[in-house]
């Protein structure tokens, strides 16, 4: 099973769940399913990290500052050359199935183009095509996410579970990520 998580499910973890994590046992847990390749930080989620809440989420994760951690791992996992596995088909449903037509209709065919180049190059759309790409490979693929498919906040784009159901990828949030991982952890909060 791969996870590919969210810049803020990382936030959530950091701000409600760490707190009271009396023996550090989420700490452990993430830190250990990133060294296994199991829970997936991408370089854009990576970059968002740094900058959201003054860097919480990397002050809080002290490993995903250590820099022989990050090589010895390979995080953040690297983005820049990731297509989708049919990349005209997953170009169409931007265009068609992704987009909030009301949105669209706003826009002139140039501004739209620009701000579809903008969107593939987005954390969002970005971890959207690892998992199509992990899914093609046979992988069990989990995308969390804190967010919902409803209010789209007058973006042009869907949101990322919207997106994730139109494309059969499974997107859950990060408390029913913990239920997954209930087994392997034992909680004891403050």
């Amino acid at each position: 099973m791969k996870v590919i998580i969210d810049t803020n499910s990382l936030l959530s973890l950091v701000r409600y769940y760490l707190p009271f994590d009396k023996e550090d046992a989420l700490f452990g847990l993430f830190k250990e399913k990133i060294e296994l390749g199991e829970m997936i930080i991408i370089d854009k989620v990576y970059e968002q990290c740094t900058y959201n809440a003054k860097g919480l989420v990397l002050s809080r994760l002290s490993f995903l500052t250590d820099k022989t951690f990050l090589k010895k791992f390979k995080i953040p996992h690297k983005t820049d050359s990731l297509i989708a596995p049919s990349p005209a088909k997953f170009i169409r449903m931007m265009e068609n199935q992704f987009v909030v037509s009301v949105q669209r209709k706003k826009l002139t065919d140039v501004e739209f183009e620009n701000r579809k180049n903008q969107h593939l190059e987005d954390a969002d759309t970005k971890q959207i095509i690892l998992c199509l790409n992990l899914i093609k490979s046979g992988e069990k693929v989990y995308l969390v996410t804190e967010e919902t498919a409803d209010s789209n906040d007058s973006k042009l784009f869907k949101k990322i579970p919207a997106m994730c159901n139109e494309l059969g990828i499974d997107c859950i949030t990060l408390p029913e990520l913990l239920k997954l991982y209930q087994d392997e952890i034992n909680l004891h909060f403050r």
